[in-house]
């Protein structure tokens, strides 16, 4: 069987062919440190040695609880090159949900980033009797624990080289013996509805749909990326694994997710994903920095952003002419090379959004800045991504072309099917559900959309979460909520009105931007609460919601909302790891917020309702 089929495999052809080659960096002690590619397969093979000597092979789970960094790697790979399943958690689930996905793969080892995470591990031992033992990779604060389960991450790397020293041909013979459709990854989903379901991914499923992406994005070995969002989601490892051990590319690890901004601006990379949330806050940071600029400073960016969209519609419609390049070159000059080399994306020639709906007027603006994103799609439940916007081709609104080797179709209902070797295995542990979601080879995704003359393809709305209204119009919240969202006052925002005669929402503040708006206006406040409860910002959110209204149809628009009086989160079951929000669980806990905004007399169809209040 192909080496090239499984993720180990492309790990392997990269060592032996060039050993010396970077393939990874990790800033430590505010220094870049590189592992050439022989480093890296080295790293793999004694993780892997040492996770065989516990008796870890084919069907066996492994567990990383941990931010990205290079030991993750080693770790996940040394797992796929015993036949066993890497399985990620995110770091900031509670003890509860690490529990749960524990206990629901039964995983015999468990990687952990610190202190933080092993306690999560140690207070849950009750509940997950089959994990053997526990890797640390960073003890400190843990030495006095009384669990005979740990081992420190440099104790089990020592014994793992002393293997490797023995049997210095272990890591191709194993290599050699893997199966490319079993099973390699273990790919928890976001859990919007309930329990997150464990995805299956085959080492097939990667490294089929892996050149597909490159040829599309034109990746190449001189291309450098930015390993910060988790790794346990299918988006992150397209662009730390099966994209890179495909063309050879440099992944690099800051030293936290705190300092993302600054890595971004020292590693300037080539290839960028980045979720909406991201783009979005990049977005709103600019925004507000051009709000407290010079009145010069201020028309000066406004006409470049304005000339800039105007150019860049007519480079996608090929109508561009002679004078664009002229003008392009001049607000290139003064206003987008400084503000994208601030950004980190002045080298960036392949950003991409995908993992969430994202707003065509979002994506048209940062076009007008030169940072031309590409919005993709794909489900963890075929390795990530299936369809993405080609570079030079794009076209905004729309998610792409379907990648090679795969079909797309949409059936009657308008539900997105996709066919291909990307398609995972099925969801552990649970064969109705994968019976259910895999119907003749076809992946029915959930997804309503279309698919245009050439192949593009337009997400409308999820099929289970369409807002039908009371009368009867079929309205996706998605493109509500992102219209809101565009403003930089505003972090969050849920759509309602499913049989009802009017949209309504429920809104939380970006309480960075509004501090700052109310800190200028001298208003004072001690506290979310307190802030999202004053009446001067739920008159600045009503004008946000009606700029927003100025761009939705009639039936679309928000008629009234309410204020959170809290930030959603995770440990409250809001929002999940990925930080999406959970539908049911807001209209459950907030139900009796939303009936109050229905209880009123319908409000002035001219504007968002004024009078709202803040939850309580």
């Amino acid at each position: 069987m192909s080496h090239a089929l499984t993720l180990p495999g492309a790990l392997a052809r990269h060592a032996q062919q060039t050993p010396d080659r970077t393939a990874l960096r990790v800033k430590r002690m505010g220094i870049w440190q590189p592992y050439t590619w022989a480093d890296y397969r080295d790293e793999t093979a004694a993780c892997a040695l040492a996770l065989g000597e516990l008796g870890i092979g084919p069907g066996d789970h492994v567990a990383i609880l941990s931010d990205n960094r290079p030991e993750w790697l080693f770790a996940d790979l040394g797992t796929q090159t015993l036949g066993a399943r890497a399985v990620g958690i995110y770091q900031t689930n509670p003890a509860e949900d690490v529990a749960y996905v524990l206990s629901h793969a039964r995983c015999r080892v468990l990687f952990c980033e610190d202190q933080e995470q092993v306690d999560k591990a140690v207070e849950c031992r009750a509940e997950t009797p089959s994990v053997e033992q526990i890797v640390v990779f960073d003890p400190r604060g843990t030495h006095g624990y009384d669990d005979d389960r740990l081992v420190t991450w440099d104790d089990w790397r020592a014994r793992g080289f002393e293997l490797l020293k023995q049997k210095p041909n272990a890591f191709t013979e194993y290599v050699a013996g893997l199966d490319p459709d079993a099973p390699a990854m273990v790919v928890y989903t976001s859990g919007t509805t309930g329990q997150p379901k464990g995805a299956l991914i085959s080492g097939r499923n990667a490294m089929e749909i892996a050149p597909g992406v490159c040829e599309m994005l034109g990746v190449t070995p001189e291309d450098q990326l930015l390993s910060y969002l988790p790794l346990c989601h299918v988006a992150e490892k397209i662009f730390t694994y099966f994209t890179p051990l495909t063309a050879g590319a440099v992944v690099h690890f800051g030293e936290s997710i705190e300092t993302v901004r600054q890595d971004l601006s020292e590693v300037s990379p080539t290839i960028f994903l980045g979720v909406p949330r991201i783009w979005e806050k990049m977005h709103a940071s600019v925004t507000l920095k051009m709000k407290d600029s010079s009145p010069l400073k201020r028309r000066l960016f406004d006409w470049a952003a304005r000339v800039g969209q105007q150019i860049a519609d007519r480079r996608r419609a090929g109508t561009a002419t002679g004078g664009d390049r002229v003008m392009w070159a001049l607000a290139d000059f003064l206003v987008f090379r400084p503000l994208q080399e601030r950004l980190g994306m002045r080298r960036c020639r392949i950003p991409v959004t995908g993992a969430a709906p994202i707003s065509a007027e979002l994506l048209s603006w940062f076009h007008g800045i030169g940072v031309p994103v590409l919005e993709g799609y794909g489900q963890t439940e075929c390795a990530g991504v299936s369809h993405i916007n080609p570079p030079g081709a794009e076209r905004i609104g729309t998610v792409g072309t379907t990648l090679p080797g795969l079909e797309c179709r949409i059936a009657d209902d308008g539900e997105i099917c996709v066919r291909g070797p990307a398609v995972f295995v099925g969801y552990l542990h649970n064969d109705e559900a994968t019976a259910k979601t895999v119907v003749d080879g076809w992946l029915h995704t959930g997804d309503i959309g279309e698919e245009d003359d050439d192949g593009y393809l337009r997400i409308t709305g999820r099929k289970k979460e369409i807002i039908i209204t009371a009368g009867g119009k079929n309205l996706s919240p998605e493109k509500i909520e992102n219209a809101l969202k565009m403003s930089p006052y505003i972090k969050e925002a849920v759509a309602i009105g499913d049989r009802r005669k009017f949209i309504s929402a429920l809104v939380q503040i970006e309480p960075d931007a509004v501090g700052d708006w109310a800190t200028r206006r001298e208003i004072p406040y001690t506290s979310f609460g307190d802030l999202s409860g004053r009446p001067e910002v739920r008159e600045l959110i009503a004008k946000a919601i009606n700029e927003a209204n100025d761009k939705l149809a009639r039936v679309e628009q928000v008629r009234a909302f309410r204020l959170f009086d809290k930030e959603l989160h995770q440990d409250d079951g809001e929002l999940t790891a990925t930080q999406k929000v959970r539908r049911r669980a807001i209209a459950e806990k907030y139900a009796a917020l939303i009936e109050g905004i229905y209880s009123k007399k319908k409000p002035a169809e001219s504007s968002a309702s004024s009078d709202a209040e803040a939850s309580s």
